[in-house]
């Protein structure tokens, strides 16, 4: 993506056009795996951890990320389908988190069924499944 494509992005989006949401995008557009919060303040140590958290937060309250939980309560975020808006985000898709390397990737073609639970109101289900990633496996089989 171009870095004029980045700021149409920002535009229509109804946010700020800075330096920092501009690398920030450009970190996540170029990746193939989900990135947590240490990885983008490793790759971006200009800017401080206020900045990035921020950052964070108004791309996900905009639909431009979304938030993967995970059991080490560590999130990572991993970028948003088109349909994503700021009224809501629509991630029924599993995510796959490596053992080895520790990559978390979105697989869309998967999707979570929807959960009923009478009596309960869900706002919110995810799916994480955990294994050894494509890359992994064939760094393991010498491939």
């Amino acid at each position: 993506m171009k870095y004029s494509e980045y700021k149409k992005l920002l535009k229509d989006h109804t946010l700020r056009i800075t330096d920092c949401r501009i690398n920030v995008l450009e970190k996540f557009y170029n990746t193939t795996h989900a990135l947590s919060f240490k990885n983008l303040e490793d790759a971006l140590s200009d800017y401080d951890r206020v900045t990035l958290y921020r950052t964070l937060s108004s791309f996900i309250e905009k639909g431009l990320l979304h938030r993967i939980p995970s059991d080490d309560g560590y999130a990572s975020y991993g970028l948003c389908r088109e349909d994503c808006t700021e009224g809501g985000h629509h991630h029924d898709h599993v995510h796959f988190k490596c053992n080895v390397c520790g990559h978390i990737e979105c697989l869309p073609a998967y999707h979570v069924p929807k959960v009923e639970l009478p009596g309960y109101e869900v706002n919110e289900q995810n799916l994480i499944v955990s294994g050894v990633c494509k890359i992994c496996r064939k760094s393991f089989n010498g491939e």
